[in-house]
């Protein structure tokens, strides 16, 4: 046994003392205290200082920091508590941060944070100015690649790995896929192209159940320890060897016998054989949860060559009663009361909630409508729509560029489909929406969730180019609704719409809590609504940014500016005629939009201008050119001037600059 090995006994009692688990005998475990572990860890380095009982005890400080920051802050609960273990067994087995972990899913890695000194600003994370809730390159040395979409992990720690053996550099480098990111097409890419490179790459599936079930009992757990230790690894290599010396003495054959020997063994261990098939050599299931094993087999396969994954099973939320009751609820959530997860009751529904009440009552009356979405049910609203009609509710997993084209293949067979997507992950699949859909001219409605600035998620969930990236698609129609009743008409008329795609984005949780439609009205395909009447200045504004700029225009009145609002409902096609008006009128036109200015709302508005050859001073309002980090929206909006008290300090600037001035007001 070398230094670093942990018998079989000591396998199963993860909680019995293991002194050799030290990293050297400069640095022995220090006693077991009531004082806190976790606040003298200042980086792994102070955690394989540690023995097995310490390990455990500070997995319980880690859970119990990380429950106390996401009650307060709220976050990513479940799939941190899921992989605390795992995050100790891997920053205690591998050199970090010589050696590489690129995680998948950055929200499983708040144990990671806190373990690279980040504990100190953990009671920042989500918060404005405060660390991340995903993984960034420019918040620590340890974060190696950002993550916040899934499925990136395997491609990135492949291309990592080329960059090292390209350098001649020697270090390992450990993927970590997690929480469903398995279902994505791109992982499954990146693993058909490592796998058939032969690289040093270790890869290590944290399955919690929400893709591949493990096959867990005491033969696969047996058959792992065997193909993972040292002794049946050099003794299958000696054997190699030897057979290749008797080529004239049935060599070959015997050759074939130990292939076939070694992928019999494995076979009994599901899904081991997929990923042997994909040329990676395959260890586990193994307990995620037991630090002693863990650390283990890591020590054992970093010195195998080739590709190698590691299936750990772990348990959401682990740790934490109601947060492993219930996953689902509690993977992303507000803030909670930290002993009964109780959370507070919400004022008035969602738009979430509206748009999946919504399409399950146009449902019940269009029979050819169907439900599409990617691993977000609950998070998209559509659960009561799943519920009430189980057989016309797909979920297609973390796959958005298949579900477009699935939904495109609903299309072609007569039915209605409506893909519901958060903005920023539909901007996986724009190629299949471009090519599947819009140039074929089939109805699918996109339903795009998370619309605009979304607060402490950050710059990865911001919906701030899905106006730009839609608007110039042909045969697209975009919609933007000002408020939750709006999102009726809207789905409405989506639904009803036999003549190419349309696109509704819309933003996270509530709006104005006005009455919804009991009889929802239709809309006119391209129709605006001048909501105030003004005479200096038009403010042209789209969905959420349309009670603000009423706000905006109220605070204009005060410096004498005359502004009308508009709420123009459609970013495609634009209102032609209204937009006209407002020229024979010789009024501004300041256009106000939650996306990217780049090719956003605005941008269509001067385009059609200048098609039209007609002369109008537009100024356009909207997300900068640069990534906004997280916090707040209010916050946020205020930082680039989309509140109300910034779209007026701009909009006074502009038209009436020496009146600005006079009232110490400068431009946002």
């Amino acid at each position: 046994m070398d230094k670093t090995e942990i018998t079989e006994n000591q396998a199963n009692q993860p909680s019995a003392p293991s002194p050799r688990l030290a990293k050297s005998p400069r640095h022995p475990p220090q006693p077991s205290s009531p004082a806190s572990l976790l606040d003298r860890i200042d980086s792994p380095e102070d955690v394989r200082k540690l023995g097995i009982p310490q390990l455990v005890q500070l997995a319980a400080e880690i859970r119990d920091r990380i429950v106390t920051v996401v009650s307060e802050n709220g976050g990513h609960l479940a799939p941190s508590l899921g992989a605390t273990e795992l995050s100790l067994a891997l920053h205690y087995a591998f050199e970090t941060p010589r050696d590489k972990l690129v995680w998948d899913v950055g929200h499983q890695a708040y144990a990671h944070k806190l373990l690279t000194g980040r504990r100190d600003r953990f009671s920042t994370l989500r918060q404005y100015g405060g660390i991340s809730g995903f993984l960034r390159r420019s918040e620590s040395a340890y974060d190696v690649f950002g993550a916040g979409h899934a499925g990136t992990c395997i491609s990135a720690a492949f291309g990592l790995a080329c960059a090292r053996d390209l350098a001649g550099e020697k270090y390992q480098v450990v993927g970590i896929v997690g929480d469903g990111a398995m279902t994505s097409g791109l992982a499954w890419e990146g693993m058909n192209n490592a796998g058939a490179s032969a690289k040093d790459l270790i890869l290590v599936l944290n399955d919690n159940r929400m893709s591949i079930s493990p096959n867990v009992g005491a033969l696969p757990r047996y058959f792992t320890d065997v193909i993972s230790a040292d002794l049946y690894n050099q003794l299958k290599t000696d054997i190699w060897n030897l057979t290749g010396y008797f080529k004239k003495l049935g060599g070959r054959r015997l050759r074939s016998i130990l292939r076939e020997l070694d992928q019999s063994i494995k076979a009994l261990i599901v899904p081991g054989v997929v990923f042997e098939k994909l040329g990676f050599r395959y260890f586990g299931p193994i307990d995620g949860h037991d630090l002693s094993r863990l650390i283990r087999i890591f020590k054992h396969i970093k010195k195998l060559s080739g590709p190698k994954l590691v299936h750990v099973y772990t348990t959401k939320g682990k740790g934490c009663p109601f947060a492993e009751e219930n996953a689902s609820k509690y993977h992303g959530v507000s803030s909670f009361e930290k002993l009964t997860g109780a959370t507070a009751p919400k004022a008035h529904v969602t738009y979430s909630e509206v748009f999946g009440k919504t399409l399950a009552r146009l449902a019940q009356e269009r029979p050819s409508v169907v439900a599409v979405t990617a691993a977000m049910t609950d998070g998209t609203g559509l659960a009561p729509f799943a519920q009430r009609f189980p057989e016309r509710f797909y979920d297609v997993g973390i796959a958005e560029a298949h579900a477009v084209t699935f939904a495109a293949g609903l299309a072609v067979g007569g039915y209605k489909p409506v893909v519901a997507i958060y903005s920023t992950f539909l901007q996986r699949s724009y190629d299949q929406i471009v090519h599947d859909v819009a140039l074929q001219q089939l109805p699918v409605v996109f339903a795009l969730d998370r619309g605009g600035l979304v607060g402490d998620d950050g710059p990865t969930h911001h919906g701030a180019f899905d106006l730009s990236y839609l608007r110039h698609i042909p045969n697209m129609v975009v919609m933007a609704p000002k408020e939750e009743a709006e999102l009726q008409s809207m789905l409405l008329f989506a639904v009803d719409h036999e003549d190419g795609p349309v696109a509704i984005r819309y933003p996270r949780g509530k709006g104005t809590g006005k009455a919804l439609y009991s009889d929802i009205p239709p809309l006119e395909l391209g129709k605006g609504e001048v909501l105030r009447q003004g005479k200096h200045v038009a403010l042209v504004a789209v969905g959420a940014m349309v009670w603000p700029a009423m706000q905006a225009a109220e605070q204009l009145e005060a410096y004498g500016v005359s502004a009308q609002v508009i709420n123009a409902r459609f970013v495609k096609p634009l209102d032609g005629d209204l937009l006209l008006s407002l020229a024979k009128a010789k009024m501004k036109v300041a256009t106000i939009e939650d996306n990217a200015l780049e090719g956003g709302f605005g941008s269509a508005v001067q385009e059609f201008y200048e098609k039209a050859e007609v002369s109008v001073p537009i100024k356009r309002l909207g997300i900068p050119d640069r990534f906004v980090e997280h916090g707040p929206v209010p916050l946020l909006r205020q930082e680039i001037g989309l509140d109300p008290q910034g779209i007026a300090r701009s909009v006074l600037a502009w038209i009436n600059p020496r009146r600005a001035r006079k009232s110490g007001i400068r431009e946002a």
